[in-house]
């Protein structure tokens, strides 16, 4: 495996440390998102972005806790265990290695494909949805509001009609830290904004009086290496591990297919997937929780001038080193990470996407906004809602594509029937309703020829209603004849169905 590897660069040095810089206090954060102690969010920076950097396909993807992945991570388990207990935190192992063999067996048996089945629409509405719930989960630690356990979306309106009880101390943390993160970006993505939200929010705590939550005890050795997980609940956590492997790979797979196009580099994603469920199995044996691949690290890693794959290994370890000096940030006020968790997410609150689907493709639009509808409602199960999106998508597809275009001439007794498009399971039926209506126009015809030269692809039940369509027309006194078009449009299908010496095929092209 090292033998493939490029030479490290002293760019790689650089990089893996200014993105190591951003990724503690962020796994901090994305750790108390995912429901699990801060502590583990670090864990989740060590050996995974190791693991990675031996199979990755780009050379600038940087792995660890991620806000999305953290978010589904939370909806699942939640559902099995309370948030912070040591059940919830064995469940949380054991969904990561789950999640880290879903991928590989998708990467090994080079179906890397599957991460584009899920529709763009279904993925708009999740996402944008997605994001306004991570940032309902941090608006009563932002405003300084004791949760009052309503649930997230209702706690969060709750807190944002009630300025009454907003504490003067959170806002003077949490808003100088959002502004300094966002707009940090926008002078330069290596302007340390989360670096600075951290040092302002241990500033505040030591000289401020701040008198709100506090990360609290982090100190810690070594992350603990164990299979020691509770395989008996394996059964319930897998459709939540597939949608996570799924879903969550859509954000690494965009990072590096579009780095890969900038920087003119090859890309794989089968490899993508084998290198994050490597980094996923990684993190279930580290004890920790889901892990994928972070946009925001993943530009700070190129702009800091990461060459190759390495930089993601100096990450992890740059976080292994920093262990001893972890105890510093348990005076980090929660306010200054729900900051960086609410700038890290604002900007994929994109509502103006889903009104552009919508109005380019209604059905389309539709799907996306039903999705973003059903991820706020089943809150926190949104895994359940993504799934139903996929359905939802799929079902909207087959209802599009039931219909099929035929154009018909009659000439000299002879019915013509060209239909236009792909002739499957969906769509087949609607032929034999066209033979039928145009029959009833055209008593007297005597001949009918299919013409297949236009269909682009034909399934076995295509193959089926075609062999009946001509068998019924056939029996009511007609001649048929069907022209099947090029080999690459069901030739061997319609022969193999109609028999190789079928009088209804036609030699002509």
């Amino acid at each position: 495996m090292l033998s493939n590897f490029e030479k490290p660069q002293s760019g790689d040095l650089i990089a893996g440390v200014s993105v190591a810089l951003v990724l503690i206090p962020q796994s901090i954060a994305y750790a108390f998102l995912a429901g699990m102690p801060p502590v583990y969010g670090v864990y989740a920076s060590i050996l995974p972005p190791i693991v990675a950097a031996f199979f990755v396909s780009s050379r600038y993807l940087q792995t660890g806790p991620v806000a999305m992945t953290c978010l589904l991570t939370f909806g699942a388990l939640t559902a099995f265990a309370e948030p912070m207990s040591r059940e919830y935190i064995g469940l949380a192992a054991l969904l990561a290695l789950l999640v880290g063999i879903v991928r590989l067996l998708i990467g090994y048996s080079r179906a890397g494909y599957i991460a584009y089945l899920m529709s763009q629409p279904v993925i708009a509405g999740f996402t944008a949805a997605a994001a306004l719930i991570i940032i309902a989960t941090q608006l009563p630690t932002f405003f300084g509001v004791s949760k009052n356990g309503e649930g997230i979306i209702r706690t969060a309106l709750s807190v944002l009609i009630s300025p009454q009880s907003w504490s003067l101390q959170s806002l003077s943390l949490g808003v100088p830290s959002i502004l300094i993160i966002v707009f940090g970006r926008k002078i330069h993505a290596l302007f340390p904004g989360v670096l600075i939200a951290v040092i302002l929010g241990i500033l505040f705590t030591r000289f401020g009086n701040y008198d709100r939550e506090l990360v609290g005890q982090l100190s810690a050795g070594l992350p603990h290496l164990s299979i020691d997980l509770p395989w008996n609940r394996f059964k319930e956590l897998i459709i939540p591990a597939i949608v996570i492997a799924l879903v969550g790979f859509a954000e690494p797979a965009a990072i590096a297919r579009n780095m890969a196009t900038k920087n003119r580099q090859s890309w794989s994603v089968n490899k993508e997937f084998i290198s994050q469920g490597m980094a996923n199995l990684a993190a279930g044996f580290s004890n920790c929780f889901p892990v994928g691949g972070s946009f925001s690290r993943t530009m700070i890693n190129f702009k800091a001038g990461g060459k190759t794959r390495w930089s993601g290994a100096v990450t992890g370890l740059t976080v292994l080193a920093s262990i001893p000096f972890i105890s510093i940030l348990s005076q980090l006020p929660k306010t200054a990470l729900a900051a960086i968790i609410i700038s890290a997410v604002i900007s994929l609150v994109d509502v103006k996407s889903l009104y552009r689907i919508l109005i380019t493709s209604p059905a389309q639009g539709s799907v996306g906004w039903i999705t973003f509808g059903l991820t706020l409602f089943l809150t926190p199960r949104v895994d359940i809602a993504v799934l139903l999106g996929i359905g939802l998508g799929v079902a909207v597809h087959l209802w599009r594509e039931k219909r099929i275009d035929v154009i018909n001439q009659y000439e000299n007794a002879t019915l013509t029937l060209a239909p236009v498009g792909v002739l499957f399971f969906g769509s087949a039926p609607a032929l034999a309703e066209v033979l039928i209506k145009n029959l009833a126009e055209h008593p007297e015809a005597e001949n009918l020829v299919l013409d297949l030269r236009k269909v682009g692809r034909i399934d076995y039940t295509g193959a089926l209603i075609l062999q009946q369509v001509a068998h019924d027309a056939e029996s009511s006194g007609l001649s048929v004849r069907i022209i099947p078009g090029n080999p690459l449009q069901g030739v061997r299908l319609l022969k193999r169905v109609l028999g190789e010496d079928s009088l209804w095929l036609s030699n002509d092209r």
